[in-house]
């Protein structure tokens, strides 16, 4: 909202009130109406964060309302609790903070609701079950049984002006009021100024009605108009940041909009208030949903202009212009559904839209010469000759190379260029910000992991991010805190990772899509996501590893499209073991395939009649449906054929396939067809143990 306020052309330009007053007059329908369809389509706006005791007033006490249960049998509204006598006013005063002569009144405070009394109010009171047909009338009824029907002040607010009316009637049915001026005139302008006259114009141009969710209840302390306020804030909240131009044009209109749509875009809305969505991603979202609100504009009008029974060739023209505008427009919310949806947000994630840096290379020094950078707060004697002897002698042996001493990390870091070393000694070392590595420079602790500690303390996109051509790790343990995407990101470039402790709280190695991850003797545990989350079109070596307790072990995004290649992962050695989810788990476009399975329990019992021993590493159970089995040209077409009709449906499905290894103790080393030819260079002395939902799995989607 911030960003279309400042953007939006202000019709308070004119230098004088009487040009003013013409624009206004003649314009003020239409933009209304343009302002209700942008505000329906609007991202995320920021609000603060306040526990207010709005929840006495909005719902009502249980075991209140079992005293009366015939009352309840003979009304199933859900709104008899606003009934209970008031005792003064539950909710806040929002002062208002305009210029040194502004004359308005304060306004309730009812922006700084928490998220669980919007999904009551919305699930219980406002949308129910309805279908997104039904929204605007399950809306209208539940506003009607709520909001007081006349005689109270609000202030009418645009992006242009706030002005005190009083609203003498309500039409429901169009969630519009009918008002008219407190004189004498009382408004605060932005940009404008606006004189009685005008005002008095305007109205008339609007049949005096305003949007209800422009008004803003005028604070008073009776508590009579507590429901009205809170309900013109649910309403207000709901088509700002809940409902979308094309929700009612969903071809499948018979289902549950509020499980469907409310509740996945509410809980991102707070997830995104509350930092725990990436940066890159919050950006994406709502480029998305301005592409999404822009194309549906262009199909809408392109569309009111065909004609049903013109066979011209300008219509014809148009038609198919129009179908490419619909797939593009289901494209938008296919996309925008993925990253509304918590799960898929999780499996999916984002692609591409890598946030700016904030550190570009620097490469190598003008002067030729290579530092080593030491980071310590304080050594022993005994630890500064160990580290002359063992280091820095054969280091500096050259007379190009100098040594700077450093207290932190990031420091450090920030100072290096192409080719200098960093050597970390033991200790605990805080951070605060992200680490970012934009050069090839190497990083190693001189010591044991444990010993050489580096921990992030606040939040954050990532804890380090590595976008260097060569950039080498070894020796130190990471403790993450608060890091949304990740303990850390190979952005781009080539990361080597030897030796090191990876204790994640929220996400853990993530390898994006062209970079390059060599891991090897690390131990990872405790991310709440995947361990190591693999992109489509990246390199992954990962070499004796422990990944453990974590949701899932590696989930590999198997989802390459005409830009990308699928991911090319070695996996050698590695000890995948209690993990909630999956060791191993797969993400697959649907394209049908995943119908043709067979039960496991038939798979194997025809193995065993043919006297074959079905692989713990087997994801698919039926030959059909394996990423390596034999395509003919002709069904190579039938399958693109099939994408392109699964991608353009909205209602695409999405399912689990999963495999269950008998034997989970036992070391996987035979290389398996559907996996060795499509994503794995070289899989074997793996070993799986204790995954709580099997060693191998497949998510399609």
């Amino acid at each position: 909202m911030e960003q279309e306020a400042q953007t939006k052309p202000s019709a308070g330009t004119s230098e004088t009130g009487e040009e003013m007053t013409d624009i206004v007059v003649d314009d003020f329908d239409s933009y209304i109406n343009l302002k209700l369809d942008m505000e329906k389509n609007n991202g995320i706006s920021e609000v603060g964060h306040s526990v207010s005791a709005v929840t006495q007033a909005l719902f009502q006490n249980e075991e209140e309302g079992e005293e009366d249960e015939s009352d309840d049998e003979d009304d199933d509204s859900g709104t008899d609790h606003f009934n209970t006598e008031k005792s003064g006013t539950q909710l806040q005063r929002c002062e208002r903070h305009g210029g040194v002569n502004s004359s308005l009144p304060d306004t309730f405070q009812t922006s700084h609701l928490l998220f669980y009394e919007r999904f009551k109010a919305y699930q219980d009171y406002m949308l129910g079950d309805c279908k997104p047909s039904e929204v605007k009338a399950f809306t209208a009824d539940y506003l009607e049984k709520v909001v007081e029907p006349c005689d109270w002040l609000a202030l009418w607010s645009t992006d242009v002006f706030d002005v005190l009316v009083e609203v003498h009637d309500v039409d429901f049915k169009d969630l519009k009021a009918c008002v008219r001026l407190v004189l004498p005139l009382q408004c605060d302008t932005r940009g404008c100024e606006l004189t009685e006259e005008a005002m008095k114009s305007l109205l008339e141009a609007t049949q005096n009605k305003v949007p209800l969710q422009k008004l803003h209840v005028v604070y008073e302390q009776s508590g009579d108009f507590d429901q009205t306020a809170l309900a013109l804030e649910h309403l207000r909240f709901f088509y700002e940041h809940i409902w979308r131009q094309w929700d009612e044009e969903d071809e499948d209109d018979d289902f549950d909009y509020f499980v469907r749509c409310v509740e996945p875009r509410l809980r991102l809305y707070y997830d995104i208030l509350e930092d725990r969505v990436p940066a890159g991603l919050v950006a994406e979202y709502q480029s998305l949903l301005e592409n999404c609100s822009q194309c549906f504009q262009q199909f809408s009008v392109l569309r009111s202009s065909l004609s049903t029974d013109s066979d011209s060739e300008l219509d014809n023209v148009s038609m198919v212009e129009g179908l490419k505008l619909y797939d593009q427009l289901e494209t938008y919310k296919r996309k925008l559904h993925i990253i509304e949806n918590p799960l898929l947000r999780y499996v999916l994630g984002y692609k591409g839209n890598a946030r700016q840096q904030c550190v570009q290379s620097r490469g190598p020094r003008g002067s030729g010469v290579k530092v080593v950078h030491v980071v310590t707060a304080s050594c022993s004697t005994i630890q500064l000759q160990s580290l002359l002897s063992d280091r820095l002698l054969p280091l500096c042996s050259f007379e190009d190379t100098e040594i700077q001493f450093h207290r932190d990390l990031v420091s450090a870091v920030d100072l290096c260029h192409q080719g200098d070393v960093v050597i970390v000694l033991p200790g605990i070392y805080s951070v605060s910000s992200s680490i970012f590595l934009p050069d090839s420079i190497t990083i190693e602790g001189f010591g044991l992991p444990d010993e050489v500690v580096i921990e992030k303390k606040n939040k954050g996109d990532s804890f380090v991010e590595s976008t260097g051509v060569d950039v080498r790790l070894s020796n130190i343990k990471f403790i993450q805190h608060d890091a949304i995407e990740g303990i850390l990101c190979v952005r781009q470039g080539a990361l080597n990772m030897e030796n090191c402790v990876l204790q994640c709280e929220t996400t853990g190695v993530i390898v994006r899509t062209s970079a390059h991850l060599t891991m090897s003797m690390c131990d990872l545990y405790g991310s709440k996501g995947a361990g190591v989350e693999i992109y489509p079109g990246s390199v992954c070596r990962l070499v004796g590893n422990g990944i453990h307790h974590c949701k899932d072990g590696i989930l590999i995004k198997d989802f390459a499209d005409e830009m990308d290649a699928m991911p090319s992962i070695t996996m050698d050695n590695n000890v995948i073991h209690n993990n909630e989810g999956y060791g191993v788990i797969v993400v697959k476009p649907n394209n049908g395939e995943q119908h043709n399975r067979v039960p496991l329990g038939e798979s194997e019992a025809e193995d065993k009649r043919q006297g074959d021993v079905p692989d713990p590493l087997l994801i698919s159970t039926h030959p059909t449906s394996s990423g390596s089995a034999e395509i003919h040209p002709d069904s190579a077409e039938n399958n693109n054929s099939i994408d392109s009709v699964v991608a353009s449906n909205s209602g695409r499905k999405w399912q689990f396939s999963r495999q269950l290894s008998r034997n989970k103790d036992t070391s996987c080393s035979r290389a398996v067809p559907d996996l060795d030819h499509q994503i794995f260079v070289s899989i074997q002395g793996n070993q799986f143990r204790r995954n709580g939902m099997g060693d191998f799995g497949t998510f399609f989607y």
